[in-house]
């Protein structure tokens, strides 16, 4: 049996191999990524559906004091539905629609923020247990809603490096993987927050 005779097809076999096994693992390894921002999106929307939930039992103790701003409560509420609406495929974010899924939930936290402050007329209601106890869990959930962000920005990171990074960038478009957009700060978040005494 003549060896040299067989010696390019074996080659070709394991140069095709090889270029499979490296095109496999740059496509799975983008799939394994996606899904990690994927998940991270999930926890960001369910940190920001807590809140809204919160909301919802925080303005119902707010409801019971009779001569509490209607005006602050509806302001509450429409941000809160406003929020809601908004809808984002975690395979397909945009800085588009991150930024609008961003702007919604900031109405939240303004229109909250002055709720909260609008409180501090009423010792009735700063004196209610269920009032103070939504109170702190708010203040948690903001907490979370942070950190959640904060992790998804982590999640994103590995994604979008791997598949603009070249050779992967090759092959990334073909398969279907586009660079993901990262949480960025609300708009005049950089400017000092105004105090008035």
């Amino acid at each position: 049996m003549d060896f040299k005779k067989f010696l390019p097809w074996i080659i070709a076999v394991v140069v095709i191999i090889g270029i499979y096994s490296w095109v496999k693992g740059i496509n799975n390894t983008a799939v394994t990524l996606n899904q990690t921002v994927e998940q991270s999106w999930g926890d960001v929307q369910t940190a920001y559906q807590r809140r809204n939930d919160l909301i919802g039992n925080l303005v119902n103790t707010v409801k019971g004091a009779a001569d509490f701003e209607k005006s602050t409560l509806t302001a509450v509420i429409e941000a809160r539905a406003k929020a809601t609406s908004v809808k984002i495929d975690p395979a397909n974010i945009t800085p588009e629609q991150l930024a609008e899924f961003n702007k919604a939930q900031s109405g939240v936290s303004s229109s909250l923020s002055r709720l909260l402050v609008t409180v501090e007329a009423y010792p009735e209601l700063k004196a209610n247990q269920n009032f103070l106890k939504l109170q702190d869990e708010l203040a948690s959930t903001e907490n979370q809603i942070l950190t959640a962000r904060t992790r998804f920005n982590e999640a994103v990171k590995p994604y979008n490096s791997h598949i603009k990074t070249f050779p992967n960038s090759l092959f990334a478009g073909m398969f279907g993987f586009k660079e993901k957009a990262y949480f960025n700060a609300v708009e005049g978040a950089d400017k000092p927050v105004e105090v008035k005494f």
